[in-house]
């Protein structure tokens, strides 16, 4: 099938989950009118990302009024977006809603919280503990956010759990400069996207932000990346931007027929080693 993607590369206002409401509305809107049937933003979209003591203020529950607007938006259109979830036992998790219908499809957990330079997670949210693939109209998804993808396990277990499209919600900062003016960590998101695509056979749907926090930046760059790694869509660096492409489904078919890497995976062997390793590394 063909469907209309888009990526909204935008600045979010730190800790004002009503301007941001008001901006993924916006956005929303004009996704809709260039005729995207899904829409992603990124990491924590509805709060900025160093909240640190304001992560309970700026926290949501699935009750709450602006996840309940926001599915009434996606009968219209489906959304990918991040927020402090708050859960019925009152823990915070930096976590991505994908809404369709007029109905939460899934959440996901960030499993890995960077702790280390200038990240300190750990310290404010809880980890999640799973990574699970899930159906939509447009075909099998899944979400890993940010500082997930770092861990070539939660892709791979994507993709064993039959994900063909992976959407990455992020807040990467900007770090290192290379010789011809571009940032290493901007190098290193685009091989590693391209590199996922390639070896699973499946479009990433890259979603960064851009502004700053604190006197950090952010790189935006957001992009789309078919199973063959071509870029189909890509944002300009440190601007606001949305980008919109056609996703055709049939590519992953087409990439999946040769190699036969999905067909020859052995699961037990990966289980069984992993699980020797584990065994190993905890007497």
């Amino acid at each position: 099938m063909i469907f209309k993607a888009g990526l909204a590369q935008i600045y979010p206002v730190l800790g004002d989950v009503e301007k941001n409401f008001a901006l993924l509305k916006d956005r929303i809107g004009k996704a809709k009118k260039r005729g995207a049937e899904l829409l992603v933003f990124p990491e924590l979209s509805l709060s900025g990302y160093f909240l640190k003591d304001m992560v309970p203020v700026s926290a949501l529950r699935t009750s709450s009024p602006i996840i309940k607007e926001l599915l009434k938006e996606s009968k219209e259109i489906s959304l990918a977006f991040g927020l402090v979830e708050e859960s019925k036992e009152h823990t915070f998790y930096n976590a991505a809603f994908y809404l369709e219908d007029g109905k939460i499809k899934h959440i996901h957990r960030k499993v890995y919280l960077p702790t280390y330079g200038m990240f300190d997670e750990q310290r404010y949210f809880s980890r999640g503990n799973r990574i699970r693939a899930f159906d939509t109209k447009f075909g099998r998804f899944a979400m890993l956010i940010c500082e997930d993808m770092w861990h070539p396990s939660a892709p791979y277990i994507a993709a064993q759990d039959g994900a063909e499209i992976i959407l990455v919600p992020s807040n990467s900062p900007s770090r290192g400069v290379e010789k011809k003016g571009k940032l290493t960590i901007t190098s290193i998101w685009e091989g590693m996207n391209l590199t996922y695509a390639k070896m699973l056979s499946q479009f990433i749907l890259f979603a960064n932000r851009v502004g700053y926090e604190d006197g950090v930046n952010y790189w935006g760059g957001s992009e789309i990346i078919s199973p063959a790694g071509e870029r189909i869509a890509k944002a300009k660096y440190f601007k606001e931007e949305m980008v919109v492409a056609e996703i055709d489904t049939d590519e992953i078919r087409r990439n999946r027929i040769s190699p036969m890497m999905h067909r020859d995976e052995d699961r037990e062997l990966t289980i069984k080693e992993l699980s020797r390793i584990n065994k190993k590394n905890s007497k």
